[in-house]
């Protein structure tokens, strides 16, 4: 799933992510950012998510446009190499 951090507090590591599809909001589970390129979030970052057994989110990553679906953003054109 994809979305949007709605709020974040470094302090209690409580947070809100607001899933683009459904616009849904989902409480982060106390792991979200375990193993996580992030150490904090801010409103507004875009993330990729998982929803635990609670459906709380978890699992947070970064994505490339691609990866979000993002209109505009297609798959990654091959570059050509060149040959002699």
């Amino acid at each position: 799933m994809q979305g949007v951090i709605k709020s974040y507090d470094p302090g209690s590591g409580d947070g809100v992510v607001l899933c683009d599809t459904d616009f849904k909001e989902y409480d982060l589970s106390s792991d979200a950012l375990v193993g996580s390129v992030f150490r904090m979030l801010r409103q507004g970052q875009r993330v990729i998510f998982d929803l635990d057994a609670h459906a709380r989110a978890t699992r947070l990553r970064l994505g490339s446009e691609v990866d979000m679906g993002t209109p505009g953003f297609g798959a990654v054109p091959e570059i050509p190499t060149q040959t002699d």
